[in-house]
């Protein structure tokens, strides 16, 4: 895994070349500490820049930037191509003849045959960026699924690119100017979504998509994209598809195996990571290497489901507890890793477990990408329930409704709530009583399945940003993604969850999910593979009906049979946690000076941007116990603290 950037800048001064990439470069050095390269053409105002971590053909042999024989075409690449040995192959059956074993040489010289159908070529992770001289244009390109971030901006016919924002804010004369439209959607989603960033004309490359840009204009477009759902009538066999997938993950694990460096996975005791886990264990002829974090706090801990799928798999198991000192160890590191605003605190353990595998491996399997696929959020059949229960009434009736149950004393409503909650449906029986109460009542006002699933996912909604923000309301519409917006649109008619995991795959997981991971394992200089967002994984899942993936009230189902070959029913049957923190009991412990200093009075009067009278108000509520804002409170926090770091 590495880290690439560069710029195209026709009258970029050549004696600042050097210097320029070099700091660019620098700026990456923990996605890339075992070699660095930059490379200029002067004729064109074209540099490259690079930062390696070698882990398939360590050799000096891979080095890049990587330039063809003939020098025509210039090639900085992060990731790994797990099929470069067979594609390899072809290319020599072509006539192409290779001075080292690394996939790098094989994508460059891929590239050289195919030109942009290479893509459809490669199975893997990669974000690359390649300078073709005879075309006069930079080609860059990310992998299908969004597993490798790669970031560009344009302005004044200066282009920049880079694995990270701080690499182009490195860059001499990047203007930080904020989008400020992109904080009410950070505040919203808990991240900014793609293809916008947090600085004006400076963007995330969309996943299966590739870019060329000549000088004068850019040009995207899309290489691959996940198949329709089938027709709800589509005949299968259960036996059949539960083989195909097992079949089809032992490949994606098996080819994830390839590394000249010593190799392990995360095992948090859930579903995906036991899968991963155990289709290690099946194919390797080493023994497996596992690592997996917990809290002492025990509605936050999954480190006993961990020792328990471990000690059956017999793996060499290493496991880490966090406190609260080494979250305040941690977070002023997040906004750096980061580089701009994310309000997922599960970094704070992500980080944490790729530095205590990082001190055993260099690469490490993990099972991202399972809920997304198989249904395995609550919200999704949460959302369906909504959406079926409040469609009987028409919406007059659930606005009025909403009002008069808004004016009603939580504590009293929840006396009556408690004696009946039992019988209603999972995704109502609300925790946390308050919050779910007013998002529940919110819910009531729309009838629109996006409206409803946005209301699921937002950490501070349209009304409260309304009042969070001192200079102007926000439009709704500027809440509505490009992305969240299309894909609804795409999927019109399609079954709900289906609908739902779309959206997903096309946002919260790319720009949320693989974002956290990404810059949370390269901060630790960890190469993190994830076999379940293979795209073969991917187009199979996405053909297999919904009752194969959400059965009888829990997700997973196929998955779960799966694991169920490998591990006794007792660990593939257990209920989903997730990789929470316990955030809302350490603002009132050990975080409350840190919260208390960030989210001042004085502070937010300061930068002018929050209302500092319902920031105090959403503070004492928390701290008193009668709210939970742990996730609204922790997003401002994550910007003030990304304000400082790269604003000032």
């Amino acid at each position: 895994m590495c880290g690439i950037a560069g710029f195209l800048h026709p009258c970029f001064p050549q004696e600042q070349w050097p210097d320029t990439l070099r700091n660019m470069a620098e700026s990456l050095a923990h996605r890339g500490p075992d070699d660095e390269g930059v490379w200029f053409d002067p004729a064109a105002g074209v540099g490259l820049a690079h930062r390696r971590l070698s882990v398939i053909d360590i050799s000096a042999a891979g080095h890049q930037p990587m330039s063809s024989d003939d020098g025509r075409v210039s090639l900085v690449y992060n990731g790994e191509i797990y099929n470069f040995r067979d594609i390899r192959e072809t290319l020599e059956a072509l006539g192409h003849r290779f001075k080292s074993s690394s996939d790098t040489e094989v994508v460059l010289k891929a590239y050289i045959q195919w030109g942009a159908d290479c893509l459809q070529k490669f199975v893997g992770m990669f974000s690359l960026a390649l300078w073709d001289s005879t075309a006069s244009r930079l080609f860059l390109a990310r992998d299908r699924l969004g597993v490798k971030p790669l970031y560009y901006h344009l302005s004044k016919g200066v282009f920049l690119f880079a694995s990270e924002l701080k690499a182009i804010m490195a860059f001499r004369g990047f203007a930080k100017e904020i989008d400020a439209d992109a904080i009410p959607l950070f505040l919203h989603y808990q991240y900014i979504p793609a293809p916008r960033t947090i600085f004006k004309q400076t963007y995330k490359l969309l996943p299966g998509h590739f870019l060329m840009y000549d000088g004068k204009e850019i040009t995207t477009r899309a290489y691959w994209k996940l198949p329709d759902v089938p027709a709800a009538d589509s005949s299968y066999d259960e036996e059949d598809e539960l083989q195909k997938l097992d079949d089809l993950l032992t490949k994606a694990v098996s080819d994830r195996l390839i590394s000249d460096v010593p190799l392990g996975a995360l095992l948090s005791g859930g579903i995906d990571s036991s899968v991963v886990a155990a289709m290690m264990r099946k194919v390797s002829t080493a023994p497996v290497k596992t690592f997996s974090i917990g809290f002492r706090e025990e509605n936050y801990n999954e480190a006993p489901w961990a020792a328990k799928v471990a000690k059956h798999l017999r793996t060499d198991h290493t496991e880490f507890f966090v406190t609260p000192e080494d979250a305040i160890r941690i977070i002023p590191s997040l906004p750096h890793i980061y580089d701009e605003p994310f309000a997922d605190a599960s970094a704070i353990p992500t980080l944490l477990v790729s530095q205590l595998t990082r001190s055993h491996v260099t690469v490490a399997l993990s099972g991202d990408g399972g809920d997304e696929q198989f249904a395995g959020y609550t919200r999704y059949w949460g959302t369906r329930s909504a959406a079926s229960a409040f469609s009987v009434l028409p919406e007059s009736v659930r606005k009025a409704l909403a009002a008069v149950l808004r004016s009603l004393p939580p504590h009293q409503v929840e006396k009556c709530y408690l004696p009946w909650r039992k019988i209603l449906p999972k995704p109502f029986r609300v925790a946390n009583f308050p919050d779910k109460w007013q998002k529940l009542i919110r819910l009531m006002c729309h009838s629109q399945i996006q409206d409803i699933y946005r209301t699921t996912i937002c950490l501070w909604s349209e009304e409260e940003l309304n009042e969070l923000f001192v200079c102007r309301k926000r439009r709704p519409s500027l809440l509505l993604p490009s992305q969240y917006e299309s894909t609804f649109d795409e999927t019109e008619g399609w079954p709900v969850l289906s609908r739902l995991m779309r959206v997903d795959q096309r946002t919260y997981l790319p720009d949320g999910m693989l974002t956290k991971v990404d810059r949370a394992s390269m901060a630790a200089s960890l190469e993190i593979r994830s076999p379940l967002l293979d795209h073969r994984v991917a187009e199979l899942t996405s053909q297999l009906p919904e009752g194969l993936k959400y059965r009888n009230g829990t997700g997973k189902y196929l998955l779960k049979k799966v694991l169920a070959r490998y591990v006794p029913e007792s660990l593939s049957e257990r209920p989903k946690m997730g990789f929470g923190v316990p955030i809302d009991q350490w603002f009132r412990g050990e975080l409350n000076p840190l919260l208390m200093d960030y989210l001042s009075p004085e502070r937010l009067r300061r930068q002018g941007i929050f209302n500092p009278v319902l920031v105090e108000k959403k503070i004492k509520e928390h701290l008193s116990g009668k709210r939970n804002h742990q996730y609204r409170l922790w997003a401002i926090l994550m910007w003030e603290m990304w304000r400082e770091q790269w604003i000032g």
